[in-house]
Order: C-alpha cells, then structure tokens, then sequence
C-alpha cells in the first residue's frame, strides 16, 4: 500500500512539474507582446477564478485569521518573486530560468535560522554550500547579460523561501486552504497596482494563453498538494527536478534553444545538494510536511 501510494505521488509530482513547466513556456511566449506585470496579475487573477469556488465551500471558516500580517508579508515576497522569475523567463534561456528557480530550497534553512532560529544541521550545510557554487558556475561572470537577469530570477528565488518560511510560521495556527485562499486573494489585488500604468489591452488569443496559463499554474500546485498528502516528501522530493527535463526539450523544440557546458555542470550541483538535503528530510517529513504542500507560488 505504501508503495503503491509513493508510485502515485511520484506520477501526481510528474505531472504537475509538466504543467508547471508549461505555464511557463507559456509565459515566455506572452512574454514577446505584453509587460510582465500584466502577465502576473493574469496569473493570479485566473488562478483565484480557478480555486475560489472550491474554498468557498468550506464557509466563513475560510476568512477568519489572527495573522492577517503573515498573509500579506506572504503574498508581497511572493508575487514579488513572481515578477522576478517571470522576466527571467522572458530574457535568458527557458531551462536556464527554470533552473535557476530551483535553487530555491538553498534559501529555506538560511531564512529560517535568521528568522525562526531553526538549527541548520551538518548535511544542509554541506548542502547549501554545494548548491550555491553550481548557481556560481551558473552565473557565470563572464556573461553579464545573462548574469543580470539571472541574478533578477535569484532574487526571486530568494523570495519565493522567504514566502515558504512565512508558510511555516502561520502553519500552526493557519490551515492550507485559508493560507492558499489569501495568497490569491491578496496577490491578485496586489499586482492590479502595476497595471495603472502598464496595462496593454490583450488580444483575444493572448487572452486565451492567459487563461491557459493560470489554469496550467493552479492544476500544478494541486496536483502537487496532492502528491505531498500521498507520500513524505523525501521519497518523492527529486521528482521536482524533472521541470528541468521538461523545460529543456520546451525550450529545445520551440526557441532552438541549447544548455551552456556550465548550466549543465551547475545544475548537477544543485541536483547533488538535493540529494545531500534528503539525508536530513527523510529524517523530518512528517514535520515539514505543511511547507511542501502549499506552494509559495
């Protein structure tokens, strides 16, 4: 049963990291016609339309918080990092930007120490110092057109840990579905501010990839929920890397687009510091459990 129930998650996890990833080709097609701040607000708009119906089922319960400042702190370094990962996508390379967006877990422990005062153990150390000399290599000064946007898609990334260690301080008093239910709300009146003076009326078919974008991003981070609820997320954990896979052929097929010899040895690296963290993680899934099924972004 067990096993049966992590071949599931592993599928779920699969899956979503494709639609996740195809939000994101999408992203970078919207990306030649419109701003990104307009790309953003759609994402959240048609993200909120596409869960509200399904939260507004579980009654005025839903509304009520004592941490309304956690929820906006959250939803303001996550759309945040939503526009910083979103322009990477539009100006380097597909699977450069998406990888670049896994170094994200680098961050958690550092946030949570500084903030929380979590210990960080032996193993993340090791971790996190390999992690970061592959987003190093990845940077690579040498190309300082590339190293300027990915420094911007970094950024997000630093973000997007920063609104998952903002998760872990509500989840004891905060359920998943009120936490989701505020981000959307909040992120989508967040990011009608940048419209007053970037709005570009969208054509009928950019309209549609909007759609289809928000739809394709909200699906994702279910069917991830999902998987995190079948299995501990040290079982299925590296199964996240496989966006890179998807977004290299994406990027491959539509954009004739080709990895750098220093992507591909950086992204080993971070693959490796995943690898280091799950010797910690299977130790502790139960507990960290909450943080891995609600999506920073």
């Amino acid at each position: 049963m067990l096993a049966s129930a992590t071949v599931r998650a592993s599928l779920l996890l699969l899956a979503a990291e494709f639609l996740l990833a195809s939000m994101g080709a999408l992203i970078k097609i919207l990306a030649l016609d419109l701003p990104n701040e307009m790309i953003v607000f759609f994402r959240n708009l048609f993200g909120l339309m596409a869960i509200l119906p399904l939260l507004m089922t579980m009654g005025s319960n839903l509304f009520k918080t004592s941490c309304f400042r956690y929820h906006l702190l959250r939803a303001t370094v996550g759309v945040s990092a939503m526009y910083c990962f979103f322009y990477s996508i539009g100006h380097i390379a597909f699977a450069e930007a998406m990888l670049v967006k896994l170094s994200a877990p680098l961050f958690i422990p550092i946030i949570a120490f500084i903030w929380l005062g979590e210990r960080i153990s032996n193993w993340s150390k090791i971790a996190i110092i390999v992690g970061f000399v592959g987003v190093a290599i990845i940077l690579d000064p040498d190309a300082s057109e590339f190293t300027l946007i990915a420094l911007i898609g970094l950024a997000g990334a630093a973000l997007a840990s920063l609104a998952k260690v903002t998760i872990r301080r509500m989840g004891s008093t905060e359920p998943s579905a009120r936490i989701v239910f505020y981000f959307a709300l909040l992120s989508t009146l967040i990011s009608v501010v940048p419209l007053l003076w970037t709005w570009k009326t969208p054509s009928l078919y950019a309209l549609g990839l909007l759609c289809l974008m928000g739809t394709m991003g909200t699906a994702g981070q279910l069917m991830m929920t999902k998987a995190y609820t079948l299995a501990l997320p040290g079982r299925i954990a590296p199964f996240t890397y496989a966006s890179l896979v998807y977004a290299s052929v994406y990027g491959w097929v539509f954009w004739d687009e080709s990895l750098r010899w220093a992507t591909v040895i950086g992204s080993l690296l971070i693959f490796v510091s995943g690898l280091l963290t799950l010797k910690k993680t299977k130790k502790s899934s139960h507990s960290n459990q909450s943080e891995a099924t609600t999506p920073a972004q």
